[in-house]
């Protein structure tokens, strides 16, 4: 039985996933800061995860799906210490996790990684600048990884869900949300569980040519 480790795994598209993963026969381990999580800790404290893998033992895919929105105010009206905490989170833990579980994969010649981006890293959503610039992060991130590992066995992509029904948004500006509702062509949000099917799909044995891929799942508003 294979083991995958799913960070933001207690609510919204991570326990999505965690779920889907579960009902596919892996062992599924959640990771979140709160919540009815398997593991409680910040993606942020690296020495929290290097005990986690330790604990784990090996980890054959590891899902990171952990972020935040940050404020919803215009560049100007941004200051440096909003900037640190959603790179932080977003960008550097997503690192951190890498680092903690991927050398692991290396060694047995196996695993899938998964990163969340946004479609807002590949857009730009007005008033959501440092998202935006966290997610285009994450998606350079895994284009950089996914050549590196790329003859490694462990394979490295991304999604960039557009917007979906998930506790995640709740904070978000009722007119943000309706500004990035309207972009989509399909005209409605996301299921949760469509981002999980996808998710599965890049963490099988099914997925063995791609790796540092974007994958969109935007109900067509990103075609590129």
């Amino acid at each position: 039985m294979r083991t995958a480790v799913v960070t933001g795994g207690a609510r919204g598209l991570g326990a999505a996933t965690a779920a889907k993963l579960r009902e596919n026969g892996l062992h599924v381990i959640t990771v979140d800061v709160a919540g009815e999580a398997d593991l409680h800790l910040d993606v942020t404290d690296e020495a929290a995860l290097t005990a986690a893998a330790a604990q784990i033992g090996p980890v054959d895919v590891l899902v990171n799906s952990a972020g935040i929105v940050g404020p919803n105010r215009p560049l100007l009206a941004t200051d440096a210490d909003q900037w640190r905490h959603v790179m932080d989170v977003n960008v550097l833990g997503t690192v951190a996790t890498m680092r903690a579980f991927v050398p692991g994969m290396v060694e047995r010649g196996w695993g899938r990684v998964v990163n969340f981006a946004s479609i807002a890293g590949k857009d730009g959503n007005p008033n959501l600048s440092i998202y935006s610039a966290s997610k285009a992060a994450v998606i350079a991130l895994t284009k950089s990884a996914g050549k590196e590992l790329a003859t490694s066995g462990v394979l490295v992509n991304a999604i960039a869900p557009a917007v979906f029904a998930t506790p995640m948004n709740d904070d978000t500006s009722p007119e943000v949300l309706a500004h990035i509702t309207g972009l989509i062509p399909m005209k409605r949000v996301g299921d949760p569980h469509e981002v999980a099917e996808l998710v599965a799909w890049l963490t099988s044995d099914a997925v063995s040519f791609s790796t540092g891929a974007v994958y969109d799942i935007s109900g067509g508003r990103a075609t590129y």
